[in-house]
């Protein structure tokens, strides 16, 4: 199968850089899948899980921060505020962020306030799930 560059670079490392076969991310419309040969874009990510599949080996998953994503001359970029393998992930303490941020979403607000809280409970969601994504959860 035909591979491409990813680079996935967070704010605090870099987090992969090798040939892949295939990569799924999380757009405000909903996943985007992206093969070897994919047009040129650039795109914003919102937070969620990165899905990608090595060249030759199984696919990994991470859950990432909102960012960017550029797509050009066979190689992918993605710019990240974070990015966390599943067994980087405190289960519980992902869990309670959730709570919280879904508690924080019923008290009265300003509209900033009320996006920061979206931001955080999507953040804490693609955590969770990323966090189940390897143990069959």
């Amino acid at each position: 199968m035909s591979s491409f560059k990813l680079r996935i670079l967070s704010a605090e490392r870099p987090f992969f850089e090798g040939e892949c076969e295939s990569l799924t991310v999380q757009l405000s419309d909903g996943e985007f899948g992206i093969l070897a040969g994919h047009q040129k874009m650039v795109a914003a990510l919102v937070p969620g899980v990165i899905r990608f599949k090595k060249l030759g080996a199984e696919e990994e998953v991470a859950a990432a921060g909102g960012g960017m994503i550029r797509i050009a001359d066979g190689e992918v970029l993605i710019l990240v505020d974070s990015a966390e393998h599943p067994e980087e992930i405190d289960e519980k303490r992902a869990q309670r962020a959730l709570e919280e941020a879904k508690e924080a979403l019923l008290q009265k607000q300003s509209l900033t306030e009320h996006r920061i809280v979206q931001a955080d409970l999507a953040r804490a969601a693609s955590r969770l799930r990323a966090s189940r994504y390897n143990y069959g959860k």
